[in-house]
């Protein structure tokens, strides 16, 4: 007991003499840094190894690293000195790298605004490849490299221009539809048993329904005088038609695409048995049934011209469709309503046409 305490003097006196050269501020430094192993050590009571959290090394790396490296090394520290100042290294590395701006490897990121702009060529130009695309965009002063082009369909999984080129039929009613029209009969039967065909044609632009006539016999002469009525109001009308899309329907007469050729539109007939080459139209039929034809008791050729006329007028002047959205093929929608005023007192008068079968709805003059 009397050797153990007269080391413990003689080790503390030479501890005191080396204490006395250093400032202040480093004694304060160390006792800091013993506080605080120590209350990691009260932490760690139950058994289990030392374990220095996160805000532990942050704190004892913030308070030794301004210390000198000969007076670290003689601190009693739970842990060796370069392990304090391995900390302080990552303490500094983390710090700049979260203030700091995050470096890309690789090639920039190609901008959005050029990804839209290739793909639009792409798909407004079927048969460019990348290499045009690219030499494209060299003339709008878009600098880009050909594979990026590339890169940029390839991901967007459009095909090599090669399997682009081929129209669909899908494709060409949508890409031609300023310039088609379609044709086609639909039969109807009158109170006297008496079957009545009637020649229409649409325009797939504008949705605008023209109805041709209607006969009991379609004749050749008849069909043929119909085609060169056609012919006359598409050119009175300055229409830029270029295409007429008709079914294989004996009715029409080698003639009929003869005139229209003439006129300067060329005639494309449908598959066999294949309704949808011909959609809008098959779908005018059906819609002229519902809404119409279904509805209505005909008497003779008379009455059925005179109540297909009204209806070519409701339906091109005032009924809406979905396909031109919601617009009318002669009258484009009017500006919306936005006078709260007249929004609360709304008068709304309904038109009867065909004796009520059709109803036209108008704000009250």
């Amino acid at each position: 007991m009397l050797l153990r305490l007269t080391y413990l003097g003689v080790t503390n006196a030479f501890a005191l003499l080396r204490l006395l050269p250093r400032s202040d501020r480093d004694k304060d430094v160390e006792i800091l840094a013993l506080r605080h192993q120590i209350a990691v050590l009260q932490r760690q009571l139950d058994g289990h190894r030392i374990q220095f959290q996160s805000a532990d090394r942050a704190l004892l790396a913030a308070l030794l690293h301004t210390l000198p490296r000969p007076t670290l090394r003689g601190l009693r520290l739970l842990v060796h000195p370069e392990t304090v100042l391995r900390w302080h290294r990552t303490l500094i590395a983390r710090h700049h790298a979260a203030t700091s701006r995050p470096r890309r490897r690789g090639r920039p990121r190609t901008a959005a605004s050029i990804r839209t702009l290739v793909l639009r060529l792409a798909r407004e130009n079927s048969s460019w490849g990348y290499r045009r695309i690219h030499g494209e965009l060299l003339t709008l002063d878009i600098r880009v490299a050909p594979s990026t082009a590339w890169e940029i369909l390839r991901q967007a999984g459009i095909d090599p221009a090669p399997e682009r080129t081929a129209t669909s039929w899908a494709d060409f009613p949508r890409s031609q539809a300023h310039a088609l029209l379609a044709a086609d009969f639909l039969e109807t039967v009158t109170l006297t048993g008496t079957r009545l065909y009637i020649l229409a044609v649409i325009e797939h632009a504008t949705r605008r329904i023209r109805i041709l006539g209607a006969t009991a016999h379609p004749t050749a002469a008849w069909v043929t005088q119909a085609a060169r009525n056609l012919a006359m109001d598409l050119h009175d009308a300055g229409s830029t038609v270029r295409y007429l899309i008709r079914d294989r329907d004996g009715k029409y007469p080698a003639l009929f695409d003869a005139i229209l050729a003439d006129a300067g539109t060329t005639v494309v007939r449908t598959g066999v048995r294949v309704p949808r080459m011909n959609a809008i139209m098959e779908r005018w039929v059906r819609t002229c049934r519902q809404e119409l034809l279904d509805r209505t008791l005909i008497y003779n050729q008379r009455h059925l011209l005179r109540a297909l006329h009204a209806y070519e007028e409701f339906y091109n002047a005032h009924r809406p469709h979905q396909g031109i959205a919601n617009a009318r093929p002669l009258h484009p929608l009017p500006e919306p309503i936005t006078d709260p005023d007249r929004l609360t007192h709304l008068d709304i008068r309904r038109r009867d046409r065909l004796g009520g079968i059709l109803h036209e709805y108008e704000h009250a003059a």
